[in-house]
């Protein structure tokens, strides 16, 4: 699979900001994990983070990045992800966000984003957020047809100590025409809990990228949450691509069928 990537310099050590998959993916599809890492890089020192901590979902989306992987292969659709964990910066979050670089994430405290001055936080937007939306502002400037932009994530079963029964979110913010078409199919096609807005919504600052990129341009969009222990397995990462693979293209379809009929 075809992958390019643009580094970040800080200090004597380069990262990978971004990485592109698959750029001549002949679907309209362009998916996006922007949690897809939970890598730290050495200068950033793990943040002061226990080993656990850094492996947990508070630094990443576990299993998010896998099943947008597998969307891509059964699509062949144009993927982009995310290289550093969400806590040196989500780039999720605009860099106004006061979640953009948290000091504390759930119930952990992260050391390393304590008392950050103005200039440490502007290079993680340089270094981070901006090499991001900068890959993904391309990918849309470049495409020959409008592109669809599905975005990957996952969370935790259990947050603050409550159990959470959804197991798949579809979120949208203004624009809710690819949810609602999702929705639409989504009891005929599984037995899942499948909820829209849940476990978040727009009011909890999660569709940022859907914002910039999609509502701006007026493309269609949409963020997909799965509950992570789903996909823990790489058997689990293939049964839900699929499925959610074949909610995103039986929407397309459903849309374009409603875009002709009201054409003719």
């Amino acid at each position: 699979m075809n992958i390019s990537s643009e580094k970040s310099k800080n200090m004597n050590t380069d990262f990978e900001a971004v990485r592109l998959e698959n750029p001549d993916g002949t679907s309209p599809v362009l998916l996006i994990c922007e949690h897809a890492s939970n890598h730290f890089p050495p200068q950033f020192n793990g943040l002061g983070l226990s080993q656990e901590v850094q492996q947990s979902h508070v630094a990443w989306d576990p299993g998010a990045y896998a099943v947008m992987q597998r969307m891509g292969e059964i699509l062949d659709a144009k993927m982009i992800s995310g290289g550093v964990s969400r806590l040196i910066y989500d780039c999720n979050r605009p860099p106004e966000a006061v979640d953009a670089v948290p000091v504390k994430s759930e119930i952990y405290d992260v050391p390393g984003n304590r008392e950050l001055s103005v200039d440490a936080y502007m290079a993680r937007v340089s270094q981070c957020y901006t090499p991001f939306h900068k890959q993904v502002a391309q990918a849309i400037s470049w495409a020959k047809v409008p592109p669809v932009l599905v975005t990957i994530h996952s969370f935790t079963p259990v947050y603050f100590g409550e159990k959470r029964a959804t197991e798949i979110g579809i979120l949208h913010d203004e624009d809710s025409r690819l949810a609602d078409a999702m929705l639409a199919h989504a009891e005929q096609m599984s037995a899942m809990k499948i909820e829209r807005n849940e476990p978040y919504g727009p009011e909890d600052g999660v569709t940022y990228t859907l914002q910039r990129h999609g509502i701006e341009h007026k493309l269609l969009n949409v963020m997909i949450e799965v509950r992570n222990d789903l996909i823990k397995t790489e058997a689990q990462q293939d049964e839900m691509a699929q499925l959610l693979s074949d909610m995103v293209q039986r929407a397309l379809n459903t849309l374009d069928e409603i875009s002709a009929g009201e054409a003719s």
